[in-house]
C-alpha cells in the first residue's frame, strides 16, 4: 500500500475517533469551562466546588473568580466572558429580572428558569438546599444602647446610626429601597460602601459603623458574637444558590449538569457555614477547603 492510500485510511479513522471522543461528553473538550464568581467568600467556596467537580469529570476549567457584584457577574455571563457561576434564586428574581418577591421556593425556581432561558439563553441547574438570606447585624453593645432587636426597631433608630455594606445595597429592591418601603424609616445617619468582604465586620468591630448588611451563613456572625436583627415583617426572601450556565455551553457539554447536580444536595446551611468558617476564621485556602469536603463526600474518588 502506498503512502497516499494509507493517508486515505488514516483521515477517516481520525475523523471517527474525534466523533467518538466528542460523544463522550465533557472529558473530550479542549475548551476550558470558565467558572466565575462574585466577590465574597461564599461565592469563592461554591465556585471552587463547582470547578473541582468539573475537573474531576474531565473538563478543563478556567477560574474567573472575584468578578464583582451581581450586575458584573450577570454581564460577564451574558457577554460570554464566563460559562457559569453561582447565583442566588431571589437575587436572580429581584435584582436581575426585577420582579416582585415570591415566597415559594419551587415557584421562584420555575419563574427564574423560564425567564433566564427566554431573555438571556441561560439555564439554572438544581439549587442547593441552604438559604443564605440577607440580614442586618450589629454588636451587642449597640443593640443594648439603642434598644434594637428587630428590623422595625432599627428603622425607627436609623437616623442615629451608621450602616455599612456593598454599593448595590443602596439601590437593590432587597436593599435600602425595599426596606424603606416595607418598614418605613431607614434614613441612616451615614452609609459607608464597604463591599461584601471582611471590611464590614472589621468596621463593626472597631466602631466605625453601627450596623452592617450580612449574609446569614457567614462565619464571622458567630465568631464576632454579633446580633442579627429579627426580620419581624418577613422582608427578606429565600436565597438558594445554584449554577447559572450558558445554554450554548451546556449543549456542547451536557455532562456539566449531571456533575453539578450531584453536588447541589450536599450543601446545607450547616455545611456552607462550616466551609465559610474554614476560610474566614481558620484562614485555610479556598481550594484546600473545597478539596477536603469533596473528597470526604466521595466526589473526587478515582
Amino acid at each position: 500500500m502506498n503512502k497516499h492510500a494509507r493517508l486515505r485510511w488514516l483521515l477517516p479513522l481520525g475523523m471517527l475517533l474525534a466523533l467518538v471522543l466528542s460523544a463522550c461528553g465533557g472529558s473530550a473538550t479542549s475548551t476550558p469551562i470558565r467558572v466565575g464568581s462574585k466577590d465574597f467568600t461564599e461565592e469563592f467556596v461554591v465556585a471552587e466546588l463547582y470547578a473541582q467537580v468539573l475537573e474531576h469529570e474531565g473538563f478543563p476549567v478556567e477560574r474567573k473568580f472575584n468578578l464583582g457584584g451581581t450586575p458584573v457577574a450577570q454581564a460577564a455571563i451574558t457577554k460570554g466572558d464566563i460559562d457559569l457561576y453561582p447565583e442566588y434564586t431571589s437575587t436572580g428574581l429581584l435584582t436581575v429580572l426585577k420582579q416582585k418577591p415570591i415566597a415559594d421556593q419551587a415557584q421562584i425556581l420555575s419563574t427564574i428558569k423560564a425567564e433566564y432561558e427566554k431573555r438571556f439563553q441561560l439555564t439554572w441547574l438544581n439549587p442547593s438546599p441552604f438559604t443564605d438570606s440577607n440580614g442586618l447585624a450589629t454588636t451587642k453593645e449597640v443593640a443594648d444602647k439603642y434598644g434594637i432587636s428587630t428590623i422595625s426597631d432599627l428603622a425607627a433608630k436609623a437616623s442615629e446610626l451608621r450602616v455599612g455594606g456593598p454599593a448595590e445595597f443602596a439601590e437593590r429592591p432587597d436593599g435600602l429601597k425595599g426596606l424603606q418601603k416595607t418598614y418605613g424609616g431607614f434614613q441612616f445617619k451615614e452609609f459607608k460602601q464597604l463591599g461584601t468582604g471582611p471590611l464590614r465586620y472589621d468596621a463593626l468591630k472597631h466602631g466605625e459603623i453601627d450596623v452592617a448588611l450580612v449574609f446569614t451563613t457567614e462565619a464571622r456572625i458567630a465568631a464576632d458574637k454579633l446580633v442579627v436583627l429579627r426580620d419581624d415583617k418577613g422582608f427578606y426572601p429565600i436565597y438558594n444558590i445554584a449554577p447559572v450556565v450558558r445554554q450554548d455551553t451546556l449543549q456542547k457539554n451536557p455532562k456539566i449538569a449531571e456533575a453539578l447536580n450531584k453536588l447541589a444536595p450536599l450543601l446545607s446551611d450547616d455545611v456552607i457555614t462550616s466551609l465559610n468558617a474554614q476560610v474566614d476564621i481558620d484562614k485555610q485556602e479556598v481550594a484546600t477547603v473545597a478539596k477536603t469536603f469533596l473528597s470526604a463526600k466521595g466526589l473526587l474518588k478515582k
